[in-house]
């Protein structure tokens, strides 16, 4: 984005009120939903996350999150001088495909159907900022789409783009909670939009109440060790055993807590072409998945967001789902001839993974127990791998 050597943030604060109704036009014309302007100044509950983090409950984003943590406190330190952050929603939940619900397709999170969100929405924050500076010589700005380490959420609701629901996620009372949140961050002071000062939640508990996980033990506060988002796309190891049967055939994130949420009954949704679901309707074969080698696996999700759980994590989550959902056995031949291939993948996370799979059929389908517990025998028999041992011993006992 084009920066500038001169510097506006002394402008006075009227000519950027005056600006404002241009600039939330602007931003509906580039495709943004809604708009909504905080100042640079810390974010409110910064000392929650810390405490947070310090509780371990970011599960394997621990480290990157303690690491950035002292430039979460200061949004200035993305862009000197900044004396604005204009937080900007937009709307993603396209329509749904009943095709999700198929035990036999891994379920992704409706956020990941389309494209990579990223390219979209930063090509948009650039747009915005280049009219910006040219519309404002000599002030500066600086986008963020999960970028670099801004708080957006903190800053949105501080901004009043939603409240914080008891699922943690923001809720907008006009459009729920199925938006992306991206921030433009300048030297213009803007007048700061108010929060939402009521909680809207009442004694509502559908989100607590439907996690299949627990990963929300109380309102607002969640377990990203539990989170089934966080385990199927940031955490790529073996996922522990008592949370398996949770996954359902949930592949790559989580929807539970948002479609239980009375808030998104009415959701607007969106046209955009690029965050529209692909041809299988956003619901992948079980099968198809594990079939994917390395190159297969690349070219299947090119430009898609379900690279970033890479081939390891989402056929390690594909052989859970299938695990928790055995195919009827006159329909199990082919889900087996998979299965019995990917026990001898060279990736162990998924090789457990699918042992703990083929165990849970070998329980539930006598016809096959016989079969299955040969494989496993004879999987054993050559296995180095420690962990892939122990899951081949739970899955015969």
């Amino acid at each position: 984005m084009p920066q500038a050597s001169s510097d506006c943030s002394k402008a006075v604060p009227v000519a950027a009120e005056s600006l404002l109704p241009e600039m939330r036009r602007q931003a509906e014309a580039l495709g943004f939903s809604r708009l909504a302007v905080t100042t640079a100044e810390p974010p409110p509950r910064h000392d929650r996350l810390a405490w947070w983090i310090d509780a371990g409950l970011a599960g394997c984003m621990e480290d990157w999150l303690r690491r950035h943590l002292p430039l979460r406190a200061r949004p200035e330190s993305l862009l000197t001088g900044a004396r604005s952050v204009i937080m900007l929603a937009t709307d993603y939940a396209a329509e749904n495909d009943p095709r999700r619900s198929d035990p036999n397709r891994g379920q992704l999170a409706r956020y990941a159907l389309g494209e990579d969100y990223h390219g979209l929405l930063r090509q948009r924050l650039n747009s915005l900022g280049a009219w910006l500076e040219e519309r404002v010589p000599g002030c500066r700005t600086r986008g963020v789409v999960d970028s670099a380490p801004l708080s957006e959420r903190e800053l949105a609701a501080r901004a009043g783009l939603g409240w914080f629901g008891k699922n943690t996620m923001l809720i907008d009372p006009r459009a729920g909670s199925y938006f992306f949140l991206s921030g433009l961050l300048t030297t213009l002071p803007f007048p700061p939009d108010q929060p939402i000062a009521v909680d809207h939640c009442g004694s509502c508990t559908a989100c607590l109440d439907a996690c299949p996980t627990g990963a929300l033990p109380e309102p607002r506060l969640l377990d990203a060790n539990r989170c089934l988002s966080a385990l199927t796309i940031e955490d790529r190891g073996t996922v522990p055993a008592d949370l398996r049967s949770g996954f359902g055939n949930w592949v790559f994130g989580c929807d539970i807590c948002q479609e239980v949420c009375p808030w998104n009954r009415h959701a607007p949704g969106t046209v955009e072409p690029a965050l529209q679901p692909a041809a299988d309707g956003g619901a992948v074969s079980l099968v198809e998945l594990l079939a994917l080698d390395a190159a297969g696996f690349r070219e299947r999700f090119r430009g898609s967001p379900l690279l970033r759980a890479k081939r390891q994590g989402l056929l390690r989550s594909a052989a859970i789902a299938l695990g928790n959902h055995p195919a009827p056995e006159q329909a199990a031949a082919g889900s087996l001839a998979m299965l019995r291939q990917r026990l001898a993948d060279d990736e162990p996370v998924i090789r457990g993974a699918v042992a703990w799979a083929l165990g849970q059929w070998r329980r539930r389908s006598p016809s096959l127990a016989a079969e299955i517990a040969t494989l496993l025998h004879g999987r054993l028999a050559v296995e180095a791998d420690a962990t892939v041992r122990r899951e081949l011993d739970a899955a015969m006992s």
